[in-house]
């Protein structure tokens, strides 16, 4: 049977992967919907190519020139973010690939849950902010939640190896990015063009940022938390500047089982589609005697202040989560845009965590409002004009 697959966000390196990954599994996989936010040009590519029947493109100014591009198309083409939401929902849909950046991915994320799809997450954000409402309206309604993040993939594989009762802890591993050596002082003139530059792994700016300040490594913690359903206290971060090793999970007589493979998100993508079967891909093997050696350390929590952060905001819940994704996606935004430091991304964070009224058990309102007050706090306290809307 054909499974027909929803790429959103296919023109980020995710879903520029997915679609390798797609083609190279041939006909039994196919590609019915695309969205993009606002790299059209190559979004008309796509859509040429792999005629999908439905497209969205989110930034809603955006779509008179696709349209030009694409001509006489019979696309349906849909527009905003509500765009996503829809085609998560639709019939002719099996799989949602949920690749988009940002908080933007929760709509659609529990769109596909409660349609009962089975969603090849790689969008953590909606974890962070809701993971414990995502993974209940999944199990409500049957869905599938496969993870397509490299370390989470790891731990999804490597807990098939026993019972949920026997898995004692999980160990996510980090490369440390670009300033794993470097000293705390030399971390204050840090250059966006040092911050972009990524020692292992090919990512879009705003997530290759998220791992030079390591929050990156805070939100799979929270996002682990939520996926796998293990208590904070239970999962430990371990800087492994190879890569090789993806994440580990250790059972209650000792045993450590990894996953390995080298730094390339196809398989991780081909897995999240393909669950529960494992075919022949585009991933290269690994051989262990062209590594050599693996190595690992306990990360610096003082120096990468983000990620005691994330502990905190994991243990707090509530809407604190929240808070700690959307004064991270505006913060990293004025990095992005030249007018803050490097150093100024976790302070914002911290500043608006400790300014914060948390509401414990939180509703969707109360989430995507958080989220809108602590993009606003980020510019008040940059002194920046205050245009934020509820997600």
């Amino acid at each position: 049977m054909v499974k027909r697959i929803a790429i959103l966000g296919s023109t980020g390196s995710i879903g520029k992967n997915a679609i390798r990954v797609i083609e190279t599994l041939g006909p039994a996989y196919q590609i019915v919907a695309l969205t993009a936010h606002s790299n059209i040009q190559l979004l008309a590519e796509q859509v040429r190519r792999y005629k999908p029947r439905f497209v969205a493109v989110t930034k809603k100014d955006c779509v008179e020139e696709l349209r030009d591009l694409l001509g006489d198309s019979d696309v349906e083409i849909l527009a905003g973010s509500e765009g996503l939401t829809e085609i998560a929902g639709l019939a002719e849909i099996d799989i949602v690939l949920a690749a988009v950046v940002g908080s933007a991915g929760l709509s659609p994320a529990l769109a596909a849950a409660k349609c009962g799809k089975h969603l090849a997450i790689a969008n953590k954000e909606s974890l962070v902010i809701a993971g414990d409402l995502l993974m209940k309206t999944a199990r409500e309604n049957n869905s599938a939640v496969v993870p397509v993040d490299s370390e989470h993939s790891a731990i999804f594989q490597a807990m098939q190896a026993g019972k949920r009762n026997e898995i004692d802890r999980l160990i996510l591993t980090a490369s440390g990015g670009p300033f794993r050596t470097l000293s705390a002082e030399d971390m204050q003139t840090v250059t966006l063009e040092q911050a972009l530059a990524h020692p292992i792994w090919s990512m879009g700016a705003k997530i290759t940022i998220d791992s030079a300040t390591m929050a990156n490594k805070a939100f799979e913690l929270i996002e682990a938390r939520w996926l796998f359903d293990i208590p904070v206290g239970r999962i430990d971060i371990l800087v492994h500047p190879e890569s090789i090793i993806h994440s580990l999970v250790q059972f209650v007589d000792g045993s450590l089982i990894a996953q390995l493979g080298w730094p390339d998100m196809c398989l991780p993508i081909q897995y999240a589609l393909t669950y529960p079967e494992r075919v022949a891909g585009i991933a290269t093997p690994v051989k262990l005697e062209q590594i050599g050696r693996l190595t690992f350390e306990r990360p610096n929590m003082e120096k990468f202040r983000a990620l005691s952060l994330g502990y905190d905001v994991a243990q707090a819940g509530g809407t604190m989560p929240a808070v700690f994704n959307a004064a991270n996606e505006a913060a990293v935004e004025e990095f992005l845009a030249g007018r803050i430091k490097f150093v100024n991304i976790v302070e914002l964070i911290e500043h608006c965590l400790n300014k914060h009224n948390k509401i414990n058990k939180a509703g969707l309102d109360d989430i995507l409002e958080a989220d809108a007050w602590a993009r606003k706090e980020v510019a008040r306290k940059l002194k920046r004009p205050v245009n934020v809307k509820i997600l």
